[in-house]
């Protein structure tokens, strides 16, 4: 039986604007991800306050967003057996300096706030945000 999923990943704008999306792609490809959908897109801060809306209550939520929302980012929809799980894999620890060799964050990260990509934490948020990105 295949779990076959999908998840979004997001390459953040630190990464895009040193020129990383075709290398972090090369990433997710090496690993198996099929790159099901994706665009390069400028959202503003409302629309970030309303994908980030699950961290409002944190003390870094103001500069989450401002910084999603302050230059281009890659939005992906990111497909492959237990694509969640192997997506925050890849992406590695949160914090760069504690991501595992190997790992997009290790590998590209600047710091907690600069770690170069997003990627959903479920099934379940994997769904609703294809669904904020990609609303057909």
């Amino acid at each position: 039986m295949s779990n076959t999923e999908q998840t979004l990943s997001i390459i953040k704008p630190d990464a895009v604007e040193r020129n990383l999306d075709n290398e972090i792609k090369e990433m997710f490809k090496n690993k198996g991800f099929s790159i099901v959908k994706e665009k390069k897109i400028q959202i503003e801060k409302p629309e970030a306050e309303k994908f980030y809306k699950v961290h409002e209550t944190k003390p870094f939520y103001n500069d989450l967003c401002a910084y999603l929302s302050s230059s281009p980012i890659v939005v992906m929809v990111l497909e492959k057996e237990n694509a969640v799980l192997a997506n925050r894999e890849l992406m590695g620890a949160t914090n760069p300096t504690e991501a595992e060799e190997g790992t997009i964050r290790k590998k590209y990260g600047i710091s907690i706030d600069k770690n170069c990509v997003h990627g959903s934490d479920s099934v379940e948020n994997a769904k609703i945000e294809i669904d904020f990105f990609f609303k057909d």
